[in-house]
C-alpha cells in the first residue's frame, strides 16, 4: 500500500510538504474554545463546533473587510498548519501582515474562494496575484518577475474539497513563500520586492464582503524557524 501510495504521487506530480511527519515541533495558537490571544471586530467571531467561525447573512451582511487577528506575535519565518471550512464567498489567511484601522490589515494573504479562481494563490492588496496557483515566481527588488508553470492550476484545484475541511499550510522562510492545501503544493515564489514583500508580521483571518457566507478555522499550529 505504502509503495502504491508514493508510486501515485509521483505519477500525478503532486509537490507534498516536506513539514508532514514533524508535527510535534508545532504549537497550538488556538484552543478549540476560546478567542484567548485573538482580536477581532466586535460580534463577528465566535467558536462553534471547536472552531473559530464568522457568518455573513442577509440580515447581517459584512460590507467591509476585517479580519481576526493573532495577537502572539509577528512571526518572521514560520510554518503555519490549519483546516479552514468555506460556504460561499471568499476568505484567507493574512501573514507577515501590519495591523490597519478598523480591523483591516495590510500583506500577504494565502487565498480562498469557493470559484477556485484564487485558492491556492498568494495575493497581496497592491499587487493582487504576487503568485498564481501552479506556478513558482521569481519577483526581483525592482518588482520584475519571472515565473514558470510546475503545475496545472485546473489539477491543482481538484484536490480541494469545497465546503468541507482542508488543511492549508504557509511555509514561509526569508524571500521564500510556498503554500500547500491538503499536503499538495499551490504555488511558491522568491519575493525580493523592495516596495512589497514582508518578512515579518500579524497573522490573522479574513472576513470577506458580498454574498452570505459563512468561514471557519481550526487546528491552527505553527512551528518557528529559528535563524
Amino acid at each position: 500500500m505504502f509503495s502504491l501510495l508514493i508510486f501515485s504521487l509521483l505519477f500525478h506530480g503532486f509537490v507534498t510538504s516536506p513539514d508532514v511527519e514533524k508535527e510535534n515541533d508545532f504549537v497550538t495558537i488556538f484552543d478549540g474554545k476560546t478567542l484567548n490571544e485573538w482580536e477581532g471586530l466586535p460580534g463577528w467571531w465566535w467558536i462553534e463546533d471547536g472552531a473559530i467561525t464568522s457568518q455573513s447573512t442577509s440580515e447581517k451582511p459584512c460590507e467591509k473587510a476585517h479580519y481576526l487577528y493573532w495577537m502572539g506575535g509577528q512571526p518572521e519565518d514560520f510554518i503555519l498548519k490549519l483546516e479552514f471550512r468555506l460556504e460561499n464567498n471568499n476568505s484567507g489567511i493574512q501573514f507577515r501582515s501590519e495591523k490597519r484601522q478598523d480591523y483591516d490589515i495590510w500583506g500577504y494573504q494565502a487565498d480562498i474562494d469557493e470559484t477556485g479562481e484564487w485558492t491556492g494563490c498568494l495575493f497581496q492588496h497592491d499587487r493582487w496575484a504576487v503568485v498564481k496557483r501552479g506556478y513558482k515566481a521569481w519577483i526581483d527588488e525592482e518588482g520584475n518577475r519571472k515565473e514558470e508553470l510546475f503545475k496545472d492550476p485546473k489539477e491543482l484545484l481538484s484536490v480541494v474539497k469545497f465546503k468541507e475541511w482542508n488543511e492549508y499550510e504557509v511555509k514561509a522562510i526569508g524571500n521564500h513563500i510556498e503554500l500547500f492545501i491538503n499536503r499538495t503544493k499551490m504555488c511558491e515564489v522568491f519575493d525580493d520586492d523592495k516596495r512589497f514583500s514582508r518578512r515579518k508580521g500579524y497573522i490573522a483571518l479574513q472576513m470577506h464582503p458580498g454574498p452570505p457566507m459563512k468561514v471557519q478555522f481550526r487546528n491552527i499550529r505553527i512551528k518557528i524557524i529559528k535563524k
